[in-house]
């Protein structure tokens, strides 16, 4: 098999295994030409990236293969001699049609799939990032969940975290989750692992971008809880299965999770942390920037007090503060207002944000009649702040149900109970 084999048959035929639709045959043409890139191509490499954005994959990839520049197409692209020369230098290694195959096979054994940038479900949020937008996205869950993931909030920090830091985290991507927020991390130890918890905790979502293959969960006492994520949400990288979390993925894999997020949130870092590589690429892409504050004293907190010196970050000790920067006021209770202390509240005080519970047992708690608690259930559910079904019913914990909660003069409904993360 040659080099200019590229994309082979059987390499098509296991790209039409890793789409979950019909497709044409230019647009089967193109995946197949998008799958054989991400092969080839380390994540973030401008070159390709300008060079598929001008000519399309397939015809990019041509190019790449043969090594014969059309002169006209690279200048389209605004390319020079000297850099298609380098970026062929990168390439030519990889340029093996065994190795494409290998590593599409492995992502049809992991389940996973693949995400393409013409996809409906591809989160336009990525196209910031230009030329170094993925060409690509391998994707284990809901293809969709990071085009719905609005809004988003980073949360990032150090691996070896303390227990503050990790009670901040899971604090603010509980009651974040909790009101419709996905949490968008990397499932590394620490910070990263307290606030993918709390989400899946509070019954919200999140989504976990991986430094290599998705077949190789990383780090490795992770693997139940990337699985987790699967199911609840989506574990997305853009190198393809097989492909090692190195140093310089690890880098990249960063402006994803910028990228992806409408805001970035800094719980814990030291001076040197790789979290405020992150908070440098949200930086670059005009994303609104936070970081909790931590005893001054405390090398884990030094990368923080950084952002909050150094960049136009905002101080984050709450929920209500990650709301204001992705741009959401929380409801606030009116000055003249009292909260209320009648039978509807003694109804919410019975029920939970998780655990859904049948009206008999609402009506134990509460100590109330059965057909009484029935008639304010029914009426909480036309506001939108309980719901049911055969297994019973539960709080709504969103963000208008937390709008409801404060008219209804009970704010501390409002956010999803402290314990509600910790299960994990």
């Amino acid at each position: 098999m040659t080099v200019h084999d590229l994309p082979t048959p059987r390499i098509r035929e296991l790209v039409a295994r890793l789409v979950d639709r019909s497709t044409d045959d230019e647009e089967s043409e193109e995946i197949a030409a998008i799958a054989a890139w991400t092969c080839l191509v380390e994540p973030g490499d401008g070159i390709a990236g300008r060079l598929v954005a001008e000519l399309g994959a397939a015809t990019a990839l041509r190019l790449a293969v043969s090594g014969a520049g059309d002169g006209r197409a690279l200048d389209a692209a605004g390319i020079d001699a000297t850099a298609w020369s380098k970026a062929r230098g990168r390439w030519r290694p990889r340029i093996d049609a065994d190795a494409v195959e290998r590593a599409l096979e492995l992502s049809v054994r992991s389940g996973a799939r693949l995400l393409v940038p013409h996809d409906d479900r591809w989160p336009a949020s990525l196209g910031d990032l230009g030329d170094h937008a993925p060409l690509g996205l391998w994707v284990r869950g809901d293809l969709d969940a990071a085009r719905r993931a609005v809004p988003a909030v980073a949360i990032v920090g150090a691996r070896a975290s303390t227990g503050y830091g990790e009670h901040m985290a899971t604090e603010l991507a509980a009651e974040l989750a909790g009101r419709g927020v996905a949490v968008v991390s990397g499932a590394a130890y620490g910070i990263d692992g307290a606030a993918h918890r709390a989400a899946l905790g509070a019954g919200g979502a999140t989504i976990a971008l991986l430094a290599g293959g998705l077949d190789r969960p990383y780090p490795a006492g992770h693997a139940d809880l990337l699985g987790r994520i699967v199911a609840h949400g989506a574990v997305l990288s853009e190198v393809p299965c097989g492909g090692a979390p190195t140093r310089w993925r690890f880098l990249q894999r960063n402006r994803l999770i910028a990228a992806l997020a409408g805001a970035t949130v800094v719980v814990e870092a030291g001076a040197r942390s790789g979290s405020l590589n992150t908070v440098s690429h949200a930086a670059q892409l005009g994303r609104p920037l936070g970081a909790v504050p931590g005893p001054v004293t405390s090398a884990a907190s030094a990368g923080c007090h950084r952002v909050l010196r150094e960049f136009e970050s905002q101080c984050i000790t709450s929920a209500d503060d990650v709301m204001r920067l992705l741009g959401a006021e929380p409801p606030r209770e009116d000055a003249g207002s009292s909260r209320r202390t009648d039978d509807r509240t003694r109804v919410l005080d019975a029920l939970s944000t998780r655990a859904r519970r049948a009206a008999e047992d609402v009506a134990r708690r509460a100590g109330m009649a059965i057909d009484e608690v029935e008639s304010h259930l029914g009426l909480l559910g036309l506001e939108g702040l309980v719901e049911s079904d055969a297994r019973g019913w539960r709080l709504v914990v969103t963000a208008g149900a937390v709008a409801g909660a404060v008219e209804a003069g009970d704010p501390s409904r409002a956010s999803v109970p402290r314990g509600a993360a910790t299960l994990w």
